[in-house]
This record gives C-alpha cells, structure tokens and sequence, in this order.
C-alpha cells in the first residue's frame, strides 16, 4: 500500500528520463508518469490505478492527472501494474518496478482516442421492457442501501439526423414499484411518498441533447413525480447498435444515470423522520438500462 499518496510538485515541464523529485519516506520508491493527449499535449483527468503485480492484487494507489498531466505516488518496493484510463481514450497500461529510495524515471505515455461507435440511425426507437431496466438506489435511514426498481414502464426514443436534436421519453408506471418487501412497496405507494393514487405516474421528456466526449452525452429534461416537475440531467453512456433478438431486430443501448433529491419533489422524508417513520434517505440514484428496437422513421415516440 502506499506509503504517502499524490503529492504533486511540478515547476517546469522534466527531462525525458528524468524523475519528479519530491520527498521519499523511508524505505520507499517514487513513481511518476506524465500523460499527454493524442497531439502531445498534457492531458489532465486521466484516471490512474496503480495495483500490485503478486500476491493480491491490490490497489495501492488511484488517482486523477492533475491539470499539467501528472501523478505521482510513493510505494513501497515492489513490481506494479499501472492502468490509465479517460472518456473517450484507449486504456494504456504500464508495468513499472519501485526500489527503495529511488525516483523511478517519470513516464511519459501519450493517449489514443476510442474507435468511435457508429451512433443509432435516424428513426424511432421503441424500449424493449423485457431487456430493460429501471432501478434506484437510495439510502435506508441508519442502515444500508436500499435496492429497487419499476417493473411497468413503456417510451422510446427518436433519433433525429443530428444527435443533439434527438428526444427520449418515458412513462413509469409509479404504483409498479419495488424493493422486495410488501409492506415497504405498500408504504411507498402510499400518501407519504409517491402517492400512487393520485399521481400514477412518473414522466420524463428530454429537452436537449449534449455531447460529452468519447460515447457519454448528457440527456437534460423534466422530470415529473408526485405531480412537480424538475429539470434533471441524465449521464449517459452509449453502448452500441447490433442486429440482435430472435427476429434479428436492430437494437441500440445505452446506460444514464442521475441524482434526485426527494425534497425536490415535496416528498419530505423530515416530517416523516420526526413522526418516528423509518423512511429511506433524501438522495436517490437514478439508473436507466435501456434496450431499444429500431421501428421506421415515421412511428411517433410513445407515450404521447
């Protein structure tokens, strides 16, 4: 494991070959690499996990490349397997050996760019329910997780010739809720929470689309519940399209997520707190697996 972890000292740009000096503690090694984008530029953000190469396998370090697209650890001796990897770059991996109070010569490493996935042609995509999927995560108030998901659902997407013109929509079913336990499914159909009765659905209309980099977008758009609508983002990654299915269908995927806050939505979990009701946290976490089947170019998106 590391010894001190990320301590970044940069005045000007080293020599090929040389090491980044910083302060090594006792018996350890110091390890350096400088990653650099494909127009040899330095690339900050680049996520560096640094394992053990025997034994376990355990992470001894993980981090970001700072601004100037460096990161730095100390480690103990040792050989380690060093994994780099960014939105939208081919995973680059090192292999380095730490000796005791030595600076190991900084690595320079230039990242390649993914081989872009073909986007979904233009038309109308219809959700497949059966290899779609609709889940949430939140907090148990003093305890753990709690898992859930809505089994009634049904929308589509509708991809216009330029991506960020397209629109997604979908209609949940709210009182098709579950978490694996019917008296807390009954209690969060109930007033307290979704309210089921009165507001029988959850709705979700997309309004922009947003390129990101590499396969991940950002899909902006209300989303209404328990009667308010709030703007929400979706972080969403793009999967790919196959001819897949029995029938051999088009098919295109993709997986977004997004963070709700109950109160936004007057479902107030501090009223319920105070009545001695064991409620699940203020935070959600959204996850949308999508599936979905290629018709033609003139079916409108459902739901209407």
């Amino acid at each position: 494991m590391p010894l001190a972890l990320l301590r970044r000292m940069r005045t000007k740009r080293p020599d090929r070959g040389s090491g980044v000096r910083i302060p090594i503690p006792v018996g350890a090694g110091a390890f350096s690499c400088e990653v650099l984008d494909p127009v040899g530029q330095p690339l900050g953000g680049v996520d560096v996990t640094v394992t053990e190469t025997r034994g376990a396998g355990r992470t001894a370090a993980k981090a970001t490349t700072d601004p100037h697209g460096l990161f730095v650890a100390t480690l103990e001796p040792g050989q380690y397997s060093v994994l780099l990897t960014g939105s939208g770059l081919t995973p680059n991996r090192l292999t380095v050996d730490i000796a005791a109070a030595e600076s190991a010569p900084v690595q320079r490493v230039q990242m390649q760019p993914t081989e872009q996935l073909e986007l979904p042609p233009p038309g109308t995509w219809l959700f497949d329910p059966p290899h779609t999927a609709i889940r949430f995560i939140a907090r148990h108030v003093g305890m753990a997780n709690v898992h859930g998901r809505f089994t009634r659902f049904r929308g589509g997407i509708h991809i216009a010739e330029r991506m960020e013109d397209s629109r997604v929509e979908v209609l949940i079913d709210a009182s098709s809720i579950t978490t694996g336990n019917n008296t807390r499914d009954n209690h969060l159909r109930s007033a307290d929470f979704l309210d089921v009765e009165h507001y029988p659905d959850i709705h979700f209309a997309s309004s922009r689309f947003t390129w990101r980099s590499g396969q991940k977008w950002t899909v902006q758009g209300p989303l209404t519940m328990h009667g308010v609508s709030r703007s929400v983002s979706l972080d969403t990654t793009y999967l790919g399209a196959v001819n897949g299915g029995y029938e051999q269908e088009l098919r295109c995927a993709a997986l977004a997520t997004a963070e709700l806050h109950r109160e936004d939505y007057t479902l107030n979990w501090r009223n319920m707190l105070a009545r001695g009701i064991a409620v699940v946290g203020p935070m959600i976490k959204l996850e949308l697996d999508i599936q979905a089947m290629y018709r033609n170019r003139d079916t409108p998106t459902p739901p209407d």
